[in-house]
């Protein structure tokens, strides 16, 4: 796995939106929160573009992500906003056109298309993390400026993820490259050439406005295809708004363990990474990492980036 370079104070920073279109308000907040950060932003004009409700055609949004990768002037890349438009423009990606540029890529929801993309076609470490237009377009709380400059900036392994509102379903320890993502993106790529690898990883699932039903149907695909077997545990995100109505009597907690408790794993809930209310952690995809069920944490055997 290729490891990135470590940002550094006055990096610039890349701005792509190869998914939904983006509000310029918010990216405009999201580019002074970057710039209070001490780094340089550029962006294109066509992240403004819109094509129905994307930000653009399919295949300008996948050649403003290779121009990105491939110019000697961007130090990272931070992605816009999520929404729905990645599946469009990963037949238009080719490994030749990115793994020779090996950069910071950050987001969550639908670039988890482009992080697995990444992670498995092109040998690349990448960030699941907050988003330009909105987590940073918020400022803190809602998302973690120590967690993304820690993750994105230091070179040495070591680092302890993990929150207070964590929740242990099943106790253990386990070991494994950490990987995964939106879960509804996650299920979406299977049975195609992008699909999760799993094998031998430690796995984190997050969603957003999912009822229960809907995420116990998905984490059957993802057992029914195979995709649990050789997990060596796996990290639930916040799972924001993943409920079936105010009189719901059982928590979503008990659905996942109901389909998941055949899998002798250990198992966290509640890592805000992703979607979430407050406090957006930034997680490493690629790297060791070793989950502690028991004492609730995740933490970092080695580095995500390099000098």
């Amino acid at each position: 796995m290729q490891k990135v370079k470590a940002l550094r104070s006055g990096a610039t920073i890349g701005i792509v939106a190869p998914a939904s279109d983006v509000k310029e308000e918010d990216l405009l907040k999201g580019v002074s929160e970057l710039r209070e950060m001490g780094f340089r932003v550029q962006y294109s004009n066509s992240i403004l573009g819109r094509h129905y409700y994307f930000a653009g055609p399919h295949r300008e949004r996948a050649e403003e992500l290779v121009r990105m990768f491939k110019s000697p002037e961007i130090d990272a890349i931070f992605c816009a906003r999520g929404g729905y438009g990645c599946h469009h423009i990963i037949a238009y990606l080719k490994p030749p056109q990115i793994k020779p540029y090996p950069k910071i890529f950050v987001g969550y929801s639908d670039i988890t298309v482009l992080l697995q993309y990444l992670e498995n076609s092109c040998d690349m470490t990448c960030f699941h993390g907050p988003m330009v237009a909105r987590e940073l377009a918020l400022g803190e709380p809602y998302y973690v400026k120590e967690s993304l400059l820690q993750c994105l900036s230091n070179p040495q392994p070591g680092q302890r993820i993990t929150s207070p509102q964590l929740e242990t379903l099943q106790t253990g320890v386990g070991r494994g490259h950490l990987t995964g993502g939106c879960l509804s993106l996650l299920t979406a790529t299977l049975g195609t050439p992008y699909e999760i690898q799993t094998e031998g990883k430690i796995l984190f699932l997050e969603d957003v406005n999912a009822k229960p039903y809907q995420v116990d149907r998905m984490l059957m695909h993802l057992k029914l295809a195979g995709k649990l077997e050789s997990v060596q545990g796996i990290v639930f995100g916040e799972m924001l708004h993943c409920v079936q109505g105010p009189e719901q009597e059982y928590r979503l907690q008990d659905i996942i363990f109901d389909v998941l408790k055949g899998f002798k794993v250990p198992i966290l809930y509640g890592l805000p990474s992703g979607h979430t209310t407050t406090g957006a952690l930034t997680l490493p995809f690629g790297v060791q990492v070793l989950l502690n069920a028991d004492e609730k944490y995740v933490q970092l055997e080695e580095a995500p980036v390099k000098w």
